[in-house]
This record gives structure tokens, C-alpha cells and sequence, in this order.
């Protein structure tokens, strides 16, 4: 005869409390100072310049290759995969002997 609470799972109370202690523990912690960690120095600096993104974004549309280039490099590696796809589904990896071994039924000697 099984005890009770001897089960093969705890019981809820025990592991509520296995999952409230340490979120307890963990809002007691003590945070640090945030504030003191900015110098003096940085906090009377004055607040960066905006700066307008259209130049940035200018010289970024000619770096790189071109959509056309990249799609047809893209177009041909999707090319050459799928043929070595359809050539890897041609090939057999199991040789005649083996193939026939697998087809035979369990316990079966040839």
C-alpha cells in the first residue's frame, strides 16, 4: 500500500514553495546605484547633435552588389543544388547484396 504524498510527483505546496523562495530571495536583492555610476562630466555634457540620416543612407545604396547579380547568383547555386539533389536521388548508397539482406523478412537466413 502507496503512503500518501509518496507518489511519484511532489506535492503542490512543496513545489509552489520551491518556486516562490527563490523569487522572494530575489526581490529582497540589493540593486546598485545606477546613478552614481554617470560622472559629473557626463551628466552636465550637453545632448548629442541630431544628425540627418538621408547623406548616411546615400552612400549606403551603392555599396554592395547589385539586386540583379545577387538574384542571379542565387538563381544559379538553386540550380546547381537541385541538380545534385536529382543526381544524389539517382545513386544508390546500398549495394545489391545489402539491399537484398534489408528486403528479406526478420529471421529469415537467405
Amino acid at each position: 500500500m502507496q503512503q500518501k504524498g509518496t507518489g511519484r510527483f511532489m506535492r503542490p505546496s512543496l513545489l509552489y514553495a520551491l518556486i516562490v523562495a527563490p523569487l522572494l530571495l530575489a526581490a529582497c536583492t540589493q540593486f546598485p546605484e545606477l546613478d552614481a555610476a554617470v560622472s559629473d562630466s557626463a551628466r552636465a555634457a550637453d545632448y548629442p547633435a541630431l544628425v540627418n540620416v538621408e547623406p548616411i543612407l546615400a552612400r549606403t545604396k551603392d555599396s554592395g552588389p547589385a539586386p540583379e547579380e545577387t538574384r542571379s547568383d542565387l538563381e544559379s547555386r538553386v540550380a546547381a543544388l537541385r541538380n545534385r539533389a536529382a543526381r544524389l536521388k539517382r545513386t544508390s548508397v546500398i549495394d545489391a547484396p545489402a539491399r537484398t539482406r534489408l528486403d528479406q523478412e526478420p529471421g529469415t537466413n537467405g
